[in-house]
């Protein structure tokens, strides 16, 4: 035999798929071999009548691959980041164009400033936590991902701080040009935050609104567009008081955002008798709107220019007095208010009672009776300096006893002028009338709701860790960045939300300014039944967050041989579809 009639035999098996005429198509298992210089091929079974799953298994098999029982074992999901929240906030934060605000560069600085706004909003932790939230292999969610910023440490992020601190002045001078114009009314207040440690020039003791004795502190003001739309903040030390920071916001507001002509609104603790001679008056185009105290409501009532019996028929009236010339005072009554006032004393008086009476049994009881006008006096200003209605009683201390009894003069003198506020306002009436003056007053609760989203219900500024004051100023105002970034967001998400979207039929049942502010019908109804007129399930904003944190990215890898891992997005639910959609954000 030469070379010549030697052939190699290759046989070959495979699947084939034969048509049939009318009836389907048949399953053959075959094989191909070569015989001689022909190919020839013949059957080895039928599996017409098998699984198509076993017969795909098969296939898979002839063709050098590796047959899996099911699709469970086709993949593996190695990492489910959370997403959704992630996409939603950043995707707002680029369309109300704050990411330009901060740095029209694309750079590193930038993006961990990003992602510390984020984080605020998301998951408001300290620097240490959110780097580790950020990192690669401990990250909580996309955010370090997205951003390209999972190496970043805590250093960077401080570094980063430190960065944004000196772009301040300049994004809020960006965000006055497009939120203020001349003549606007500009909302100030200021608030204080508790502060953890003892080395920072800024914490001091002073009035702790947040109810922690012996902590430092520091104080901070934010001002804000009277619809609550937040524009700039400003931190001082923690012993400053409120009408000592006004001057520096005026200020700001003049020279810093050229607004030459501009309305400042401020409660009676703000803009006071003295702020207004010293910094306000004589200054051409700069106008205010505050309140009286009580102690000139009640001159005011001895003068017999406030007459109660102005409120018998009407919950507003304007008056004039010649301690305040060129300037307009409007006085209102609300019964609500007054009601609720004489509860709260009520309530404040029996509890002051209570405890006092605990000390008259104290220098009367026969052991350990509490003697000394020193000891005696010691615990009763306790209490008084508790319920602060220490002028509401007549006290009398001596070195064996204690008597007390109520001032029911006093409390009289008081209860008369019980939901009676007064506004005083420099605009003239041809700017801004009654109503649109009182309206003004009263949007000062729009900061004192972002004071309560900053410090407790969303963003967390409180507690403070920071020691250098840079990084104290840098913390408070990348709060506010978030807040301006929630803010935004509350205003497109009103319809799935608690908040009230139909505010102008709110506005509408109220028989005046003076009147509570009411819920529209369309509101109270999303409150009662829980449901949007989409029959969807209405959340709060921050369990929507939570919602939306439940799309997720999944980073997959397939078991086949060769196969390159990819990225999966979770679909989202109609409702999380319905905020994206709100938001015009896409994943």
């Amino acid at each position: 035999m030469t070379y010549c009639d030697l052939y190699v035999i290759t046989v070959v098996m495979y699947i084939d798929l034969v048509p049939n005429r009318n009836s389907p198509p048949a399953i053959l298992l075959r094989e191909s071999y070569r015989e001689g210089k022909k190919v020839r091929k013949r059957t080895i079974a039928n599996l017409t009548k098998w699984p198509s799953h076993v017969v795909e298994g098969l296939r898979i098999l002839l063709r050098g691959g590796t047959a899996l029982q099911g699709l469970d074992e086709a993949f593996e999901v190695v990492r489910s980041l959370p997403h959704g929240h992630v996409a939603a906030v950043l995707g707002t934060l680029r369309k109300i164009g704050l990411e330009r605000m901060i740095d029209s560069k694309t750079s590193r600085q930038r993006d961990m400033v990003i992602a510390m706004i984020l984080s605020r909003i998301i998951d408001p932790v300290s620097k240490l936590a959110t780097a580790r939230g950020l990192a690669d292999e401990t990250k909580f969610s996309s955010l370090g991902e997205v951003l390209g910023v999972e190496s970043a440490n805590e250093e960077d992020l401080y570094a980063a701080m430190d960065w944004l601190l000196h772009r301040q002045g300049r994004i809020e001078k960006a965000l006055a040009k497009r939120h203020l114009t001349q003549g606007s009314l500009v909302l100030y207040d200021v608030s204080s935050t508790y502060f953890e440690g003892t080395s920072c020039a800024l914490a001091q003791f002073g009035h702790c609104r947040d109810g922690k004795k012996g902590k430092l502190q520091i104080v901070f003001g934010l001002l804000c567009t009277v619809q609550g739309c937040p524009v700039a903040v400003e931190v001082f030390q923690g012993n400053t008081a409120d009408p000592k920071t006004l001057a520096s916001q005026i200020q700001k507001v003049r020279e810093g955002f050229g607004l030459q002509r501009v309305i400042f609104v401020g409660d009676r603790g703000m803009i006071t008798e003295a702020r207004i001679a010293e910094d306000m008056k004589g200054r051409e185009g700069l106008e205010w709107i505050t309140a009286l105290r009580a102690p000139a409501i009640r001159k005011l009532v001895e003068d017999e220019v406030l007459q109660l019996s102005f409120f018998d028929k009407r919950d507003m009236a304007e008056i004039v007095h010649p301690d305040y010339p060129g300037e307009r005072l409007i006085a209102c009554k609300n019964p609500l208010m007054a009601d609720k006032r004489v509860r709260k004393r009520e309530a404040l008086l029996q509890a002051t009672e209570q405890k006092l009476d605990e000390i008259v049994h104290a220098t009367k009881r026969t052991k350990r009776c509490l003697r000394g006008k020193d000891k005696i006096g010691l615990r009763v200003g306790r209490v008084l300096g508790r319920f602060k209605v220490a002028k509401h009683f007549h006290i009398e201390i001596t070195d064996d006893g204690f008597s007390y009894h109520r001032n029911t003069d006093r409390i009289a003198e008081e209860s008369a002028l019980d939901g009676i506020y007064v506004i005083r306002s420099s605009v003239p009436k041809e700017v801004l009338d009654a109503e649109g003056t009182v309206g003004a007053y009263k949007g000062l609760s729009v900061v004192e709701r972002a004071f309560r989203s900053c410090k407790t219900v969303d963003l967390k500024v409180r507690p403070i860790y920071h020691h250098l004051p840079t990084r104290v100023r840098a913390h408070v105002f990348l709060c506010m960045l978030a807040y301006y970034v929630e803010w935004h967001m509350r205003q497109k998400l009103a319809p799935i939300i608690f908040d009230d979207d139909d505010k102008a039929n709110g506005d509408a049942l109220r028989e005046s300014i003076v009147s509570p502010a009411q819920r529209s019908p369309k509101a109270r109804d999303k409150a009662q039944v829980k449901r949007t007129e989409e029959d969807m399930p209405v959340h709060s904003f921050r369990t929507l967050l939570m919602d939306l944190g439940t799309i997720v990215r999944d980073r997959i890898e397939p078991t086949l041989a060769g196969a390159k891992p990819f990225d999966k997005v979770t679909r989202p639910t109609p409702l999380q579809q319905r905020a994206l959609d709100l938001l015009g954000v896409r994943l």
